[in-house]
């Protein structure tokens, strides 16, 4: 089976998030799947498959199956294009477990209608603020992640979180964001996800999906450019439209290998 290696989020290679994608012909058994990310040990693995009506998506970390991701979604549309599985102006449509999930191509973009993922206020937190070793200005929740804001860029980017009080926090994971100082990003973010076998995510779309509404309600806008603040790093655009969020990006083709099983 052919996988291909991707970097999501970013137009240079070495930077962004990674994914593998296989496509095959028909379904894989989930514990074939999960192999194969674990040997993988991406932050993401894609497997897709056609189906009535586009395809069939499911993502796994080198752990677990996850119930929503950007990166490897944005990297299957890349496949899906490049090795000319879909027409260059078609859209690429994809049955998960967070429902459809549509893409399409806007010149060197990649643009992604995903759901509306809203997060609701809890009490801050001092467990998290301790997990992060950073005093926490907002604290919310939504069905996967936990969302934090703190003060500034520069503490954001200096966290050292305890991962191992993290992965105890009772959910995917820890999401940190604040205002940006450099003026043409609007916000900037980090996401820790030990639970799920990845402790520092480098760029995670489907935080974006809560980000998107959190900032829509302290800006009162609808779209913006946002950088996850990884090692790696990447760039994001959002743009609120009802239920949904659409999330665009950039991606390089890194290398193409064939797996024998």
């Amino acid at each position: 089976m052919t996988i291909y290696q991707i970097d999501a989020f970013t137009d240079r290679p070495f930077s962004g998030n990674p994914a593998a994608v296989c496509i095959s012909t028909g379904p894989l058994d989930t514990e074939r799947m999960q192999s194969i990310a674990t040997e993988m040990n991406l932050p993401e693995t894609a497997f897709l498959h056609p189906s009535v009506g586009g395809y069939n998506l499911r993502w796994f970390t080198p752990e677990v199956e996850v119930d929503l991701c950007g990166h490897a979604t944005l990297a299957s549309a890349y496949v899906l294009w490049d090795r000319a599985y879909l027409m260059p102006n078609a859209t690429a449509t994809f049955q998960t477990r967070s429902g459809i999930l549509k893409a399409t191509r806007e010149g060197d973009w990649i643009s992604m209608q995903f759901p509306r993922e809203e997060d609701e206020p809890m009490k801050n937190s001092d467990q998290l603020a301790d997990a992060l070793g950073a005093k926490t200005l907002y604290t919310g929740k939504n069905r996967m992640d936990y969302i934090v804001e703190v003060e500034s860029e520069a503490v954001l980017r200096a966290i050292d979180p305890d991962l191992t009080k993290i992965e105890k926090v009772h959910a995917r994971g820890v999401i940190v964001t604040s205002r940006s100082s450099i003026p043409e990003y609007d916000f900037i973010s980090r996401f820790f996800s030990p639970a799920t076998g990845v402790p520092e995510d480098p760029v995670t779309g489907s935080a974006h999906c809560c980000l998107g509404p959190y900032w829509q309600r302290k800006l009162n806008r609808d779209s913006f450019t946002a950088y996850q603040a990884s090692t790696r790093g990447g760039v994001v655009k959002v743009r609120m439209n009802g239920d949904h969020v659409f999330l665009s990006g950039q991606a390089v083709h890194m290398f193409t290998a064939e797996i024998q099983i």
